[in-house]
């Protein structure tokens, strides 16, 4: 049985990411160094293919959190501060998160997403 987090700690716009993560899942990104992956959402935690451990919910709010103070200018993952940002700089590329950056859809990495 899947252990679901107090939602209620967590702000508007934190569930809605979860739910905006939950129509991404599944989708082929690509990393800066170019590494592509797919990610996958089960209960609290989100799995890389390409990682054994998993990134927890609060660790993505975390990285939220920092890529908001940034007003969504991110210079690259390492900016993000927490376990897997090379992972959840290219998501929140893709959910326009973040905007520019090192690898940005303006510099190319959108055709390498697969879109």
């Amino acid at each position: 049985m899947a252990h679901y987090a107090d939602t209620s700690l967590y702000t508007p716009e934190e569930i809605a990411l979860w739910a905006r993560l939950e129509a991404l899942a599944g989708t082929e990104l690509v990393t800066a160094k170019g590494l592509r992956f797919r990610f996958t959402l089960r209960g609290n935690e989100l799995f890389v293919d390409r990682k054994e451990k998993s990134i927890t919910r609060s660790t993505v709010n975390q990285a939220y959190r920092k890529a908001v103070e940034l007003l969504g200018i991110v210079p690259g993952p390492k900016a993000l501060g927490t376990f897997g940002a090379s992972y959840l700089y290219p998501i929140f590329q893709r959910l326009g998160i973040i905007s520019g950056g090192l690898f940005s859809p303006e510099k190319g990495a959108k055709d390498l997403c697969g879109d």
